[in-house]
């Protein structure tokens, strides 16, 4: 995005604070007339012919501009839907593993479907089925809310689940107060290992090596000059 000098057009469209449409000007006179007007020259269509320029305060133009994309971003994520499968005889790790990964998609602004199937004669027990089902909304209560009761469809019992809003969520619990993930904790080093109390100092051990030179031939020489 082009701003004041930078701009390359030798004219361009301008409008005005008031977002009112001010004509055709030259850059020079442009770039004048945001002057005067203690605004910037911010370049925002600039394939039209002549390009089109506005008078505004580029920072704060730059600021609405982040706030607007945010904005579109929660939309592109409310229409995003995850899907989460239960079954009757889930056992509870996976339980925790499938209820992590909603909270995960939920404090993403992302909407879980939360499925459990039935197989063959599990059909006799859908009240245990249903209890999942509204534990598994029980325990993600402070993240998000079902949209509907759980129903039962055929041989499934659906419901869906959306955010909460942020000001009412509680935080991921797999997040730093950052917002960052968690990392591993670090691994401990193994501890020295301890003395043993009667062990005697290494000045009182046997010594099981032989004195040095023990066997050296050349011990018996004599080291005087010989007579004559």
């Amino acid at each position: 995005m082009r701003v004041n000098g930078k701009i390359r057009a030798p004219e361009v469209r301008v409008i005005g604070v008031d977002g009112k449409q001010l004509g055709v000007y030259s850059l020079r006179d442009a770039i004048n007339l945001a002057r005067s007007n203690t605004v910037d020259l911010v370049e925002i269509a600039p394939t039209a012919n002549p390009p089109v320029c506005r008078l505004v305060d580029y920072g704060k133009f730059r600021y609405e501009q982040s706030k607007k994309e945010k904005e579109a971003k929660k939309h592109q994520h409310a229409n995003k839907v995850k899907e989460i499968q239960l079954s009757p005889s889930i056992d509870p790790h996976d339980f925790g593993v499938k209820l992590g990964h909603a909270i995960d998609f939920l404090c993403d602004e992302i909407k879980v479907k939360v499925t459990l199937k039935f197989r063959g004669r599990e059909m006799a027990h859908t009240d245990v089925g249903f209890q999942r089902v509204q534990k598994f909304v029980g325990d993600i209560s402070p993240y998000g809310h079902p949209d509907a009761p759980a129903k039962l469809l055929g041989k499934s019992i659906t419901v869906m689940l959306s955010p909460l809003p942020r000001n009412k969520r509680a935080r991921n619990p797999r997040h730093q107060d950052n917002g960052e993930p968690r990392l591993a904790p670090h691994a401990i080093a193994p501890a020295p290992l301890a003395k043993h109390a009667n062990s005697p100092p290494p000045s009182q051990l046997p010594n099981s090596q032989p004195p040095a030179f023990a066997n050296n031939p050349f011990t018996e020489l004599k080291t005087g000059v010989a007579e004559s």
